[in-house]
């Protein structure tokens, strides 16, 4: 089988390590196959012969021309340059017309502009780093933005958040295109988690409650200390000395939640953990976790996340370590 051409573009600014990490994935893919056959080859293209990441730290790459031979597999990074990038004078002639001979088209972090300036996203399902989907969502209307997911597979389209979850971007690739025991045993090689799912959220929900609002850190630091017992609006507003009107109010004008939808977003994060890492049974799990009885966990999990605690358990649970 003749190796998938992947091919990397490139700009000045660029993310190294949205470059560089999925780079290295496929590389250690090549590594661990036979010699005389390795799965992939590679190429590094920029519209300009010399790329200047950084003011000290320059790239040399091959000149993208109409000759260059087709990808099988494009993948364009992110970085502050990304819009630049877009308006560059061959974006349309060379970069746009490239793209339109791939077979698989990737974007890593904010390099999915590229590719919906390049009108290549319209009805698609995407993701990107946290920090643009109100710029993408507001200049390109008719993209599909999903918030929360590390990345998106949606046909011969893959879109990731950027940073370290392009690697998992292109281990999920390795695996479609090597299978389960070849991407495993690339991950075991540069030291990472063979999955992070794709739905995986870019955010747990104590972190977005974090960004949010500092007047409730302290009762939201005690709530992640105290899921199983009462955590009715009274208790919360008792604990913030306030009334329960006043309580409510403030805090949904603070977070855009609401106290109960809160609770219970931190309730079923921490439902998630105990299936992901742990063989806990699930009634045990519901009470430590604050619900009443299994049941009415599983139905708030259900319609949380469309599928049921043991369907999640079985496609996310980590496998036990071997001790030495």
């Amino acid at each position: 089988m003749p190796a998938k051409s992947i091919q990397f573009i490139t700009y000045p600014e660029v993310s190294l390590l949205d470059l560089a990490g999925p780079l290295d994935v496929f590389m250690a893919a090549n590594h661990f196959a036979h010699p005389d056959h390795p799965p992939y080859s590679f190429s590094i293209l920029a519209l300009s012969p010399t790329t200047e990441i950084l003011s000290n730290l320059s790239l040399n790459a091959e000149v993208l021309a109409a000759h260059t031979s087709p990808a099988h597999t494009l993948i364009v990074p992110g970085g502050p340059g990304i819009h630049a990038f877009c308006e560059h004078p061959k974006f349309f002639t060379h970069f746009v017309s490239h793209a339109e001979k791939s077979k698989r088209l990737v974007s890593v972090c904010t390099g999915i502009f590229a590719l919906a300036t390049a009108g290549k996203l319209k009805g698609r399902s995407v993701t990107t780093h946290w920090s643009a989907y109100d710029k993408l969502e507001h200049d390109f209307p008719s993209v599909s933005v999903k918030r929360g997911p590390i990345f998106i597979n949606d046909g011969d389209l893959w879109t990731s958040a950027g940073v370290t979850s392009g690697i998992d971007l292109a281990l999920a690739m390795v695996e479609v295109d090597l299978g389960h025991s070849a991407a495993l045993e690339v991950a075991r090689h540069l030291v990472v988690f063979l999955k992070r799912p794709g739905d995986q959220n870019q955010f747990s929900s104590s972190l977005t409650l974090q960004s949010k609002s500092s007047q409730f850190s302290d009762l939201h630091a005690w709530l992640n200390n105290n899921l199983s017992g009462d955590l009715s609006v009274s208790t919360l507003a008792s604990f913030m000395n306030m009334s329960d009107r006043t309580f409510a109010r403030k805090y949904s004008e603070s977070t855009g939640s609401t106290p109960s939808k809160m609770v219970e977003q931190l309730r079923l994060e921490a439902v998630r953990h105990l299936l992901a890492t742990s063989s806990t049974p699930l009634k045990t799990v519901a009470s430590k976790c604050g619900f009443r009885n299994e049941s009415t966990l599983i139905r708030s999990f259900i319609k949380n996340y469309s599928v049921t605690p043991g369907e999640y358990r079985a496609r996310f649970k980590s496998s036990p370590t071997t001790k030495n």
